[in-house]
């Protein structure tokens, strides 16, 4: 049996290898960025103006005389004509400023006297109001790293600089087994012996927080004739998740069903509580999580193993870890990694009641899985511990 950090360290090491997709902008948005964007044109590309007003040369205006109005320049538009010794053309935001402008006065601060303007800005110097060619971005400069999280501003900024399609970490396809003879579906009328079935849209729905849509999503009863089916259909998928069968009982088929298809067991069961039977396995580039039946334990081993093989197929963090003091003292016995149900208050974290594997009602409401290290016994309030946020 190992630890968690055992655990964890080899997942990483048994992560299929990254896949990168070219995708249009929106089909990138919150994914991660697999190669670096060059700007392919400056921007802006051309000096334009950043206010309504009026463009005239700075350099060639004598600051005393008004200036003489000669034309006009609205957004969209472009004049070549060039602007000479004091005089001007009525601007636009987002216009190309003519040949010889190199300053925009606002329209704010000039008082019209006919085709003529007098300036009544005291601040006013050369460049004011002008946005120069390139200065965002200059043609061949590195607009995006690798690594970039392409968020909603990230992809206008891209489409900004003539942007469509980019490089990005590909999301793994994902398949859900939840095997049970004992699972009926929630819309079913509930018999003695049957419970209903909640480890299925559980997942699903965790997957859906990640913006990851399984596969396939089967229910199986409790037979290696079942079981062995549905894990041969879906070892083409990049991980396969399931739920239930995985101890040590008569009915736990789960393990020996992987074995037949042909999974290499990596590792089966892990110094923690809840969750202690998980099981990782790998088949060609297959992963396989078998995680307890029980939900509040398949919810946890989620968190905090599936979504860390996610993880390195898309190279993006999900969810934030942080280190919070404990409301109140806790003991635990030493041999396990604890990972209980919190709630964070007022710079604290508070452990909340109802910890055991089959019930939910505490997750329900929780917002951090805690971490209580494995050999530690007493937990005083105000010990730091780690949580890892799960909304």
């Amino acid at each position: 049996m190992i630890n968690v950090t055992e655990a964890k360290q080899l997942i990483n090491e048994n992560c299929a290898a990254l896949k990168v997709k070219t995708s249009t902008l929106l089909e990138a948005n919150g994914s991660i960025l697999a190669a670096p964007i060059y700007a392919v044109i400056d921007t802006p590309p051309f000096d334009q103006s950043a206010m309504d007003g009026y463009a005239f040369s700075y350099e060639k205006w004598d600051k005393k005389s008004n200036l003489t109005v000669i034309g006009e320049i609205q957004t969209g538009t472009y004049s070549d004509s060039p602007i000479l010794s004091n005089e001007t053309v009525r601007i636009y935001t987002g216009a190309p400023t003519p040949p010889g402008a190199d300053t925009v006065v606002m329209q704010e601060k000039i008082i019209k006297n006919g085709n003529t303007i007098q300036v009544q800005d005291a601040f006013l110097v050369r460049g004011t109001n002008v946005r120069e060619k390139g200065s965002q971005t200059k043609k061949g400069d590195i607009a995006l790293q690798t690594g970039q999280l392409l968020t909603p501003v990230a992809i206008s900024f891209l489409a900004g600089i003539g942007i469509n399609e980019v490089k990005v970490y590909s999301k793994p396809t994902i398949s859900i087994i939840v095997t049970g003879k004992e699972l009926i579906k929630a819309d079913s009328n509930i018999t003695k012996g049957k419970i209903f079935e909640s480890n299925s849209i559980g997942l699903i729905a965790a997957l859906h927080q990640l913006d990851i849509f399984p596969v396939s999503v089967e229910v199986v009863d409790d037979t290696e004739v079942e079981i062995e089916r549905a894990i041969s259909n879906q070892l083409s998928s990049n991980i396969l998740i399931l739920t239930g069968g995985v101890s040590v009982g008569d009915y736990d088929l789960v393990p020996a069903s992987l074995e037949k298809c042909g999974v290499q067991k990596i590792f089966h069961t892990i110094k923690q509580k809840p969750g202690k039977p998980f099981y990782f396995g790998k088949k060609d580039h297959t992963l396989i999580f078998a995680l307890p039946g029980n939900p509040a334990a398949a919810m946890s081993c989620f968190y905090e193993y599936v979504v860390l093989a996610i993880s390195n197929f898309t190279q993006k963090k999900y969810f934030n870890k942080m280190q919070l003091p404990l409301a109140f003292d806790f003991n635990k016995k030493a041999g396990l990694t604890h990972f209980l149900k919190g709630k964070t208050h007022e710079n604290a974290v508070v452990l909340l009641d109802n910890q055991e594997s089959y019930k939910l009602n505490s997750f329900a409401v929780a917002d951090c899985l805690v971490e209580l290290e494995e050999n530690k016994e007493i937990f005083k309030k105000g010990d730091l511990v780690n949580c890892s946020m799960i909304i």
